[in-house]
């Protein structure tokens, strides 16, 4: 049994500073998220995170950058299925290099209030907010992750209690480490993961963006629709 925390810049965030290390076997930090409690495992940021934010890695510490989370989300499918946001990048990159029986996700909610306080250090930029043709639904790739890491035996959940795109069901903290994988739709995830692989839109590099004008909108809707059928019909068939 492996339990991963992994944390994002949400303002909630900041609770997780005083949390018990059990029963997590690794603490994974997004982006500036390094800065909520030192005992991080591996801090995880992209190119462009500016310099004078990038932590410094401690004894047993680890650095995640694109040389290690651009192959490991080309494992399970590429940025433009799995979604191009460091919370998905970081859940895949954890999933190929940490292999969890669950993994936890704390103040990675992608909500973000009109206004005041949007991150745990301020007002920050909404990422997965942002015109992209690989976030069009986040509730579907928070599905797709869901179902793929349930698909090896992991559970993916939320210890956030406020409002979020994710699907994750939510778990205490104190019962995280007895998770189990969600139930899914086989037919429904192999005909998503079909219609990924006869389209093709794997870009090895990871720049999606310089070859975005050959992916069809239409089509990733359609992929999108299928994995949160595929994430939730079990769940309405059984209701």
């Amino acid at each position: 049994m492996t339990v991963v925390l992994m944390l994002g810049s949400a303002p909630m965030v900041t609770e997780a500073a005083t949390w018990p290390r059990a029963p997590f076997d690794h603490v994974v930090a997004i982006n500036n998220a390094w800065r909520v409690r030192g005992d991080w495992d591996h801090a995880v940021y992209p190119w462009d995170f500016p310099e004078e934010r990038h932590p410094v890695a401690g004894p047993g510490q680890s650095l995640v950058t694109e040389a290690e989370f651009v192959p490991s989300q080309n494992t399970f499918g590429g940025f433009v299925y799995a979604g191009a946001t460091m919370a998905f990048t970081t859940g895949y990159w954890a999933l190929d290099a940490l292999k969890p029986s669950v993994l936890a996700v704390f103040g990675c909610d992608m909500h973000y209030p009109a206004s005041g306080v949007t991150h745990f250090y301020g007002r920050g930029t909404p990422d997965p907010l942002r015109a992209d043709i690989t976030l069009r639904s986040l509730e579907a790739k928070s599905a797709r992750l869901m179902v793929l890491a349930a698909m090896q035996g992991c559970a993916v959940v939320n210890l956030s209690a406020g409002p979020s795109r994710l699907i994750f069901p939510r778990v205490a903290r104190a019962v995280v480490a007895g998770a189990r994988p969600a139930t899914w739709c086989p037919d429904l995830a192999a005909e998503a993961l079909a219609l990924e692989a006869e389209l093709g839109y794997v870009v090895p590099s990871g720049r999606y963006w310089e070859e975005a004008g050959r992916f069809d909108p239409v089509q990733l809707d359609r992929i999108d629709r299928l994995w949160l059928q595929a994430a939730t019909l079990p769940l309405r068939q059984t209701a």
